[in-house]
């Protein structure tokens, strides 16, 4: 797990980084890694949690260099790796910060919607690329990104999968705010302070009353997640090609 994800404690918080490079892609054993850290996270309860990457990337998706070469076994453990991990991160009972130090893509750009307040870099590119790379979303993606997002910035993002700097990211509700590339992390620390400083029980409380039925929704639809019966396509390696060039 320390190779993949890095645990710390900074300041009385627990800083989560991603560390994949160069892109923080996600593939089998880095999803596996992240749900597995916040079961962990959530039998230490700590006061709030900072998610971050490492690089110039907070996380670049899926990995589109192994997704094509995937089993259809293979494939049903990676939707369901993603609907662990986003079901996990946007269940998580405790303040969740997500310092976006990058570019944050896809499934890179889900995560960072799992957390409670988005802190991101003005120097990144942002964007729900999915379609652009011929990968259908998991049903916990998709949930995720209703409900965290307004229909017309969810239409625009998803189904035109492009890629926003920081300013639309803002605009468009991707983000919360924006700093400076350096500063990313420190102002991340400070909202999981003011956040980890309000009454934690009725935190977890109010937290589960307003994401409940979107959690809800992830349970029973992975249950049979249709992608789980195949997710990439014959145009899966061309598209995921063309993005990579």
């Amino acid at each position: 797990m320390g190779e993949l994800i890095a645990v710390e404690a900074v300041d009385g918080i627990t800083v989560v980084r991603i560390q994949r490079p160069p892109a923080n892609a996600l593939e089998p054993g880095l999803l596996a890694a992240g749900a597995d850290v916040v079961a962990e996270l959530r039998a230490e309860r700590p006061s709030a949690v900072v998610i971050t990457g490492s690089g110039d990337f907070f996380s670049g998706g899926m990995d589109l260099k192994l997704a094509p070469t995937l089993s259809p076994e293979e494939q049903r453990g990676m939707v369901a790796g993603f609907n662990r991990l986003f079901w996990e991160w946007y269940g998580f009972p405790g303040p969740v910060v997500a310092a976006v130090n990058g570019h944050a893509v896809a499934g890179g750009m889900i995560l960072a919607l799992c957390a409670d307040h988005r802190v991101g870099s003005r120097a990144g590119a942002y964007g729900l690329t999915e379609v652009r790379v011929g990968a259908p979303y998991p049903v916990a993606a998709l949930v995720v990104v209703r409900a965290e997002l307004a229909p017309g910035p969810t239409r625009r993002l998803v189904l035109g999968g492009e890629l926003v700097d920081a300013g639309a990211a803002l605009d468009l509700g991707l983000l919360d705010e924006l700093t400076d590339p350096a500063d990313v992390l420190d102002r991340a620390l400070a909202v999981a302070r003011g956040l980890a400083a309000l009454p934690a029980a009725t935190y977890e409380t109010v937290k589960a009353q307003l994401r409940g039925p979107d959690l809800d929704a992830i349970r029973a639809g992975v249950e049979d997640d249709p992608l789980a019966r195949g997710w990439l396509g014959d145009e899966t390696e061309t598209a995921a090609r063309a993005a990579l060039e």
